[in-house]
């Protein structure tokens, strides 16, 4: 655990203070008043873990809307490869450079999938959305169950929306496994203060 205090106003401190201590930060922490303390924590959960594999639907059943055409993957591949380009600023026309990592194309079904944003259903080529191999070798995005399933919601649960605004719905969604697990241990912890 590291202890310190920041000091200055706050323009001062917004950006050269974060810098200079950006080095005496560890990946969890508080701020209080400027004092900051920050500690090193580590995962402790010893369960089954489920890959993007174990929440697939059956081949059978996914539609063929949801394949890619061959003809947009090396667009896919372009959007989801690590790249750094210079642009152009719309309004000040000053050039910058972005600059974004590579993810995975496709997605590894092995280990768990990635953060689901609120442009997951669209079918258009993106970063983001979540794209799989097939055994026959086809690459295909995932279906609504799929989503809902890595969220844990219960199949079919936004079944009424079109595949569009299911996506958006598990994009914009929390893990409900992960709240109910949380809002069980505050409970516990509640009960236990009465």
């Amino acid at each position: 655990m590291r202890q310190f205090k920041i000091e200055g106003p706050i323009s001062a401190i917004a950006i050269p203070a974060i810098k200079k201590s950006e080095k005496l930060l560890y990946n969890a922490g508080v701020m209080l008043d400027r004092q900051v303390t920050t500690l090193r924590l580590y995962p402790l959960y010893q369960g089954i873990c489920k890959t993007l594999g174990d929440i697939l639907v059956p081949p059978s059943s996914v539609d063929k809307s949801f394949f890619l055409d061959e003809a947009i993957i090396p667009r896919w591949r372009f959007l989801k490869a690590s790249k750094s380009v210079e642009k152009r600023a719309k309004k000040t026309g000053e050039l910058y450079t972005y600059k974004c990592g590579g993810m995975p194309f496709p997605d590894a079904l092995d280990k768990p999938a990635r953060t689901m944003i609120t442009g997951e259903g669209g079918s258009s080529a993106s970063r983001f959305t979540h794209v799989i191999q097939t055994e026959d070798g086809k690459m295909r995005r995932l279906t609504p169950i799929e989503l809902e399933r890595l969220n844990m919601f219960p199949d079919n649960f936004t079944a009424t929306a079109s595949n569009a605004k299911r996506g958006f719905f598990m994009g914009n969604a929390l893990v409900i496994g992960v709240v109910e697990k949380i809002a069980r241990q505050l409970s516990a912890v509640i009960s236990n203060l009465t």
